[in-house]
């Protein structure tokens, strides 16, 4: 809504959604972050529990299939994690997009003079998007996960 339209209280009224705004913005970075501790603690977890039970006599018969599910469970909660982070990051993207519009009227754009700085995203050595770097790390937990379903593979297919 245009400013004359609102009336004598626009400036006031942006500056307490601007507030809310952000502090929201950074309540989806911590619960971003909660969600990265969660799939590490699970995936983590998993495999400790799989080196666990293959020292166990009682699972032996099933212990190919034990292998397989083990795999097929960790590669998906590695995949979800994957979609995971790229939702929050679409999110924080909509989200400071917001901000940024909401300081056109405000006296001094922070964020946005911040994001100039840092080159906008574009200069890694400015500022490497923790998204980037966060991206790559489901792919690498998924690694144990996709050798076990190979062996898992291989003996199902060799028994």
């Amino acid at each position: 809504m245009e400013k004359e339209k609102y009336g004598a209280n626009f400036q006031e009224h942006l500056l307490e959604q601007y507030k809310l705004y952000v502090e929201m913005a950074d309540r989806i970075s911590a619960r971003r972050a909660q969600s990265n501790r969660f799939y590490i603690s699970l995936l983590s977890a998993l495999l400790a529990l799989l080196s666990i039970l293959i020292n166990r006599t009682f699972w032996s018969n099933i212990q190919n299939a034990l292998f397989l599910a083990v795999a097929i469970l960790g590669l998906a909660l590695c995949f979800l994690w994957y979609v995971n982070i790229n939702s929050y990051r679409q999110l924080n993207s909509g989200k400071f997009k917001v901000i940024h519009e909401m300081e056109q009227h405000l006296p001094f754009n922070c964020y946005d003079r911040e994001w100039q700085i840092l080159g906008a995203g574009e200069e890694r050595k400015k500022y490497l998007q923790l998204t980037r770097v966060e991206q790559f790390v489901p792919f690498v937990l998924a690694v144990p996960y996709l050798l076990l379903f190979v062996y898992s593979i291989y003996l199902i297919l060799i028994n």
